[in-house]
């Protein structure tokens, strides 16, 4: 089983540091994000990889070359160009030798088990909805009390963790994100199948902000210990 991990992007939210090195080399709790999903991976026995990257594509290669200790065969497709999510698998499809394949987005960090994802194809995983402002509850026009940040469990974001059968490959446009092309056209003939993750620890390193937030509860959740002990 192999997991293509997009990292194609430029990161412009997390400038100054992109301009420097690549998104997935951007460090989380002293570990960059594309070691973290790797180590992930390798966590549920997925040892196979192809590293969709652009954007300084060379440094990814380097530092993950000097990580020997890793224990898993890593590829990689370069795109000349930003392809999108979608562009970015079709790009890299030759290297798809099997019925079905794992998909991360670049920027994800999580402990949701992808193996669950395994018995619906064309699957997305999903996790509550979080908001980043306080909201108020209402009654009678005056404000019972404030949640922080509260969890909107009736509503689910996309975790940016896929598992697709090879087929889809032929649906997927040559650039452009699968997100709003693919997977709307397949969730309108009843052809994309979800799995959700309740109580998931998952993380979208999007601004600076994320960076600080995501390092703080990988160590009050001991994420690490789940993703570097055996």
């Amino acid at each position: 089983m192999k997991a293509f991990i997009l990292t194609g992007g430029f990161g412009k939210r997390l400038k100054p540091i992109t301009d420097y090195v690549p998104k997935s080399l951007v460090p989380i709790n002293n570990v960059p994000i594309i070691e973290w999903q790797i180590r992930y991976f390798k966590k549920f026995g997925i040892k196979k990889f192809v590293i969709c990257s652009g954007y300084k594509n060379e440094q990814i290669k380097d530092y993950l070359k000097a990580k020997k200790n890793l224990g898993v065969t890593i590829r990689y497709s370069i795109e000349k160009v930003p392809l999108g999510t979608g562009g970015a698998i079709k790009n890299a499809s030759h290297f798809i030798d099997e019925p079905n394949f794992f998909v991360m987005n670049g920027d994800v960090i999580t402990d949701l088990d992808p193996r669950q994802l395994q018995s619906k194809p064309n699957s997305v995983a999903v996790v509550p909805l979080r908001t980043s402002f306080g909201i108020a509850d209402i009654v009678d026009n005056k404000i019972a009390k404030f949640d922080e940040k509260p969890i909107i469990s009736k509503y689910w974001m996309n975790a940016g963790v896929y598992y697709l059968s090879r087929e889809i490959i032929k649906y997927i446009q040559k650039k452009g994100n699968i997100e709003n092309s693919t997977f709307p056209l397949f969730a309108a003939k009843g052809r994309l199948s979800t799995v959700k993750f309740t109580k998931a620890f998952w993380y979208s390193i999007d601004s600076h902000k994320d960076i600080e937030e995501c390092t703080k509860n990988i160590v009050a959740r001991h994420y690490d210990d789940f993703i570097f002990k055996k």
